[in-house]
């Protein structure tokens, strides 16, 4: 997705040029003066993940190892950092009624993950069923994330892409101190494929493909589900939003997993580069470009969403 940038307010284009997050920013690993930008450039961000064969998160690289294409044309980096920005992220707890016997555990392993949020970091609690619950607001307090964690209770149907869309609306509003950079983040836990949503996935995926909010989605499997064969849509569903936004997916087996897994996803949002570059692309069509990001350095890989839409007009 692109912001447009205005020379009045070069500082607070920069902080947008981040795609996940919350409040209040370190200094870059040197001094550097902030890039500055014409009136009118319209700056691309990326939050790269890079990983080695082992799947280690590779945290050492410089501007220099970057490689980054547009619809296959390389394009130059006008931004770079790979300090550990605040993040703003949305818990999505599933508390449908098939989550009933998960449910102790699935909350266990949310706070968790809430104790392990810095104080410059913000997170907001939404349960999901047949309705959509924002438990509790864009807050650091640990603890009334956790109170907000403990009051989930399963019971009802699904509305996986309304409480997405929700999300998604939600994180813009999220408060953002001016010239601040910032992260923002999805994490969506749920045990099954939507069953009572008034939004569609197709409007969901266009929603977040729009943003700059990675998803990070967690798909509980029964024994059930996890002995059919052949096309699941559940899982289709969290991965295609992952893979789009630059996010992961996981499928544990066990329910005593999650701690694990929300550890890893803790780990990756604290070890992204963010990248920024005006697109050499000057036609303003609001058409879709994809993009590649390459890196330098032999056996490892990099991961961002996989494009965003030109601006119009």
């Amino acid at each position: 997705m692109t912001l447009r940038a205005t020379a009045a307010a070069a500082l607070i284009a920069i902080a947008c040029i981040i795609g996940l997050g919350a409040a209040g920013v370190q200094p870059p690993d040197t001094p550097a003066q902030p890039p500055s930008f014409r009136a009118g450039v319209d700056v691309v961000s990326l939050n790269v993940t890079v990983t080695d064969r082992e799947g280690r998160f590779v945290t050492d690289l410089d501007e220099s190892s970057f490689r980054i294409y547009e619809d296959g044309v390389q394009q130059d980096i006008n931004f770079f950092t790979r300090t550990q920005l605040p993040i703003a992220l949305a818990l999505l707890i599933d508390t449908s009624a098939s989550m009933d016997e998960k449910m102790a555990t699935a909350q266990e392993a949310a706070i968790g993950f809430a104790q392990r949020l810095r104080p410059e970091d913000l997170a907001e609690i939404v349960d999901f069923d047949g309705r959509v619950n924002i438990l509790q607001p864009f807050t650091n307090d640990v603890e009334q994330l956790e109170r907000a964690i403990q009051r989930t209770a399963a019971g009802g149907s699904t509305s996986l892409y309304n409480a997405i869309y929700i999300a998604l609306r939600e994180l813009a509003k999220a408060p953002l101190r001016q010239a601040d950079l910032r992260r923002e983040a999805i994490i969506v836990l749920s045990d099954g494929e939507d069953t009572s949503s008034l939004v569609s996935f197709d409007e969901v995926l266009e929603l977040s493909k729009r943003s700059n909010t990675a998803i990070f989605s967690i798909g509980l499997q029964s024994d059930e589900s996890r002995s059919r064969t052949g096309f699941r849509e559940a899982d289709f569903v969290l991965r295609q939003l992952a893979q789009e936004t630059g996010g992961r997916a996981f499928f544990p087996e066990r329910i005593e997993e999650l701690p694990a897994i929300y550890r890893q996803i803790s780990d990756e949002l604290s070890s992204q580069y963010s990248v920024g570059y005006i697109s050499a692309n000057p036609l303003r069509n609001g058409q879709w470009r994809r993009v590649v990001v390459r890196v330098d350095r032999d056996a490892v890989s990099a991961r961002t969403k996989q494009g965003y839409y030109a601006p119009r007009g």
